[in-house]
């Protein structure tokens, strides 16, 4: 059947405005995409790249794709907004997670060397600080190998000092650890960033360092989010939950553990996490957690077949995206909201 939206079940994607382009030449751009992107995109998709896959092979079916739904838009124009709406989602979630780490990572650094600078600096002191400071400057601007030459420099410099000459030591030792983790994560080096993650947890556990602690939980959380070991990944954030303090990182952390649990399939935990996270980001009147956080209950409302409630938990992540002035997320929220409202129409 030409006119079947069936397929819209399994992708749960949307569609931005009509896209002119021939069938020919989306399906080679999006083939060329794939060449270069498919490890991320398998990594930050989840079970999501399935549907990927799945919209990529409806492409191929040229019967299917010269047809029209209900509504007079055709098949192949809504195939490709649903693979250019999961291509979005994909690099959201490449970049989201690393500028949030950073933030988080560079306030860090700042309180613990405000400590050390109230006293007279030492030469080692102040050429840790200055280095500390090009490296996370280096990775900030996304000078990755820079930074990670620069690090793997400074710690093997810091190992052979003692702590009299700086006091510090094990701070600095579990900093460069995190920096080089996070380094290494941006380069796909997944193995290598977990054991520097790990070390920067062990040095934060030996010195009771509270703060270093949360941060390296946090990006072993990451890691293993990224890699596909969502129920790790969920058990070394809720470690992290108690040392949690501020809002944002409330709302962030309460995010991506439901997401995790989305992508396990548990949706009433996705949905209890996503509640959670929009109460941190209402807190804060954060708008673009608040956005996060409506859209990830109303994927999980959607999986549980609470199609009402996915329509309102859209409907307040659109009024968001407006308030946010970011176009693109509107138009896809919208877009998505409207097929569901018309997939219940036809299940009436």
């Amino acid at each position: 059947n030409k006119g079947d939206v069936s397929f819209f079940h399994k992708s749960n994607g949307v569609r931005p405005k009509n896209l002119n382009h021939s069938h020919k030449r989306e399906s080679k751009k999006h083939g060329q995409k794939m060449g270069k992107n498919e490890k991320t995109a398998k990594e930050l998709l989840g079970e999501l790249y399935s549907d990927r896959e799945y919209l990529e092979k409806l492409l191929q079916d040229e019967d299917l794709i010269k047809g029209k739904i209900r509504t007079g838009e055709r098949v192949q124009d809504l195939i490709v907004g649903c693979i250019s709406y999961l291509d979005t989602r994909t690099a959201f979630w490449q970049q989201q997670k690393p500028i949030y780490a950073r933030q988080r990572d560079r306030k860090l650094m700042q309180q613990q060397w405000n400590r050390v600078l109230h006293k007279p600096p030492s030469d080692p002191t102040r050429y840790v600080l200055n280095s500390l400071e090009e490296i996370d400057t280096a990775l900030s601007v996304g000078n990755t190998e820079s930074g990670l030459k620069k690090a793997r420099e400074l710690m093997k410099a810091v190992k052979e000092w003692s702590e009299e000459v700086l006091p510090n030591k094990r701070e600095v030792l579990g900093n460069l650890h995190s920096c080089i983790g996070n380094a290494l994560m941006d380069l796909g080096n997944m193995d290598k960033a977990l054991h520097h993650h790990e070390k920067d947890l062990e040095l934060a556990k030996k010195g009771n360092l509270m703060d270093s602690k949360s941060r390296a939980l946090d990006n072993i959380g990451r890691v293993y989010a990224r890699i596909g070991k969502f129920q790790q990944a969920i058990e070394v954030w809720e470690e992290k939950l108690p040392l949690v303090c501020g809002g944002l990182e409330k709302a962030w952390l309460f995010h991506e553990i439901g997401r995790c649990y989305l992508e396990l399939k548990r949706y009433s935990e996705a949905r209890d996490y996503g509640s959670r996270s929009l109460i941190a980001a209402d807190d804060i009147s954060d708008e673009k957690w608040q956005l996060n956080a409506s859209v990830l209950m109303a994927q999980a409302e959607l999986k549980l077949g609470n199609y009402k409630a996915c329509v309102l938990h859209f409907e307040g992540a659109l009024d968001r995206a407006k308030l946010l002035q970011d176009d693109s997320a509107s138009e896809a929220i919208q877009k998505l909201s409207e097929n569901i409202v018309y997939i219940l129409g036809q299940c009436k």
